[in-house]
């Protein structure tokens, strides 16, 4: 890995120490809150290549990167994007890379479960939504429920910890909660809670769709007794933890977190920064600002050349997004997907 650099810090004194990658754009669901139903996807010269994507990987980890997180699009969509994280695996070690993670919506975990364990994967975040197959193919537009249940299963065999990943749409699966609370404590998995988010173009209004956690978590005091848990993340793995506020059930003995980027943000401990597929680097999830750095890899920039432009991205990092879902604001906020950006 080579020596370590001086950490990343940001202009609010936030050391930046996660870094998530995309390696696609593309996803084999179409997701009601995510991207539209008939998707233009970018044209594969315009993706990092792997070599490209570890080059990165690993200059940041140098900067004091101790978690890297694979997403999408659908990760395991693209070729071979196994070999990429066994070879980003390989780096894991108590003085450099602490932690490899991967968001997936579990389609194909059935086929790379296996293998994410023996790359040095601990743990994953699955997307999902409903346990309810009619409504599964109604918010994916077109997925198979028992297929990312066989994959949640096989990762389960495989031994990787699992986090359910669940966002809360008004009228689609706001009745859910409690049946998901009952399955992921019964399985042994982490739920989280998250708050759609207005990035891209949807075909959908998300006005309609947007459930604020503010609105559902007395639901949830009113039949399960939740106890606060205090950065239980970094007690279990030793890095930073994410944007989840958690809470322990006691009925289940299982956890539940929420994400509120709208209704209580959590800029102020933001640790994070987003490569996506194309090397274009944001600052923030929520901001338009970014650093090309494909452009200078592809010139032939040297290692000092790229972490100055690295450093000086981060310098720009924003205290917060501005995040808004509101009867005069329906739509779009950002025009790009999250699929772009990275999960």
């Amino acid at each position: 890995m080579g020596s370590q650099k001086p950490p990343l810090i940001d202009p609010f004194g936030r050391t930046i120490s996660y870094l998530r990658i995309s390696v696609t754009d593309r996803c084999d669901l179409r997701c009601v809150y995510c991207m539209q139903e008939q998707m233009t996807f970018l044209p594969r010269e315009e993706l990092l290549t792997f070599a490209e994507l570890e080059r990165l990987a690993r200059l940041f980890v140098r900067l004091g990167t101790t978690k890297l997180r694979i997403t999408g699009g659908e990760p395991l969509v693209r070729r071979d994007v196994m070999q990429l994280i066994a070879s980003l695996g390989q780096d894991i070690g108590p003085a450099a890379l602490q932690e490899l993670t991967l968001t997936t919506n579990g389609s194909r975990l059935t086929q790379h479960a296996a293998a994410l364990a023996a790359s040095g994967v601990k743990r994953i975040n699955v997307s999902l939504d409903t346990l309810r197959p009619d409504r599964f193919h109604a918010i994916t537009r077109g997925g198979k429920l028992d297929q990312t249940l066989a994959g949640i299963q096989a990762a389960k065999a495989a031994g990787l910890r699992i986090k359910i990943n669940t966002v809360a749409l008004r009228g689609l699966n706001e009745d859910e909660m409690d049946d998901l609370i009952l399955w992921c404590g019964d399985q042994g998995f982490d739920l989280c809670l998250i708050e759609t988010m207005p990035l891209g173009e949807t075909g959908e209004n998300r006005l309609d769709q947007y459930l604020p956690l503010s609105i559902l978590r007395p639901r949830l005091d009113n039949r399960w007794t939740l106890s606060r848990e205090l950065k239980p993340e970094a007690a279990a793995t030793g890095v930073a933890p994410g944007p989840a506020r958690y809470w322990r059930i006691a009925e289940t003995g299982g956890r539940i977190g929420f994400i509120t980027p709208l209704t209580d943000h959590f800029c102020d401990s933001c640790n994070r920064v987003r490569l996506t597929c194309t090397g274009t680097l944001f600052l923030c999830l929520g901001q338009e600002d970014h650093a090309d750095l494909r452009t200078p890899l592809r010139a032939g920039a040297s290692d000092m050349e790229m972490e100055r432009l690295v450093r000086d991205a981060v310098a720009r990092k924003p205290h917060k997004h501005d995040f808004m879902i509101a009867a005069d604001r329906p739509q779009k906020q950002l025009t790009r997907h999250m699929s772009v950006t990275g999960g």
